[in-house]
């Protein structure tokens, strides 16, 4: 019955999409690694619960399957700041702005945080002083 389980869960991860651009925080690499370190033995591998299994298998499956989206669909394909995915993707993964944070990276806390800080306090008009 162990083999069916890890061919299923093998099945699973071929279907299973990759993000290539969330590189360490993929969903689909994190799958395929905890499927592996589950299976060491591959076919041969004894399970010490079988339910717990089986559920979990059912449980991913759903989710890839879109089963909750399907069920609850949403009514706009945007956030709470109302950009959609496409725009938050242009965002994240624009070269100019990867440039700009690995640059106030090398600044270092201090010089960011003084900039920062000093900005704001240029913006803010003084009073007038009271007679």
């Amino acid at each position: 019955m162990s083999a069916t389980r890890y061919r299923r869960f093998l099945k699973l991860c071929e279907e299973w999409p990759r993000d290539e651009t969330k590189k360490g925080r993929d969903l689909g690499t994190f799958l395929r690694q905890r499927v592996a370190s589950a299976f060491r033995e591959g076919e041969n591998t004894q399970i010490s619960d079988p339910d717990k299994c089986d559920q979990m298998y059912e449980s991913l499956a759903r989710i890839n399957g879109n089963v909750y989206r399907q069920r609850f669909p949403r009514v706009r394909d945007t956030s709470f700041t109302g950009v959609t995915v496409e725009e938050c993707r242009v965002l994240l993964f624009s070269h100019n702005l990867k440039k700009k944070i690995m640059d106030e990276e090398k600044k270092g806390l201090w010089k960011t945080l003084m900039e920062r800080f000093s900005s704001k306090t240029e913006d803010v008009p003084e009073k007038a002083p009271e007679k």
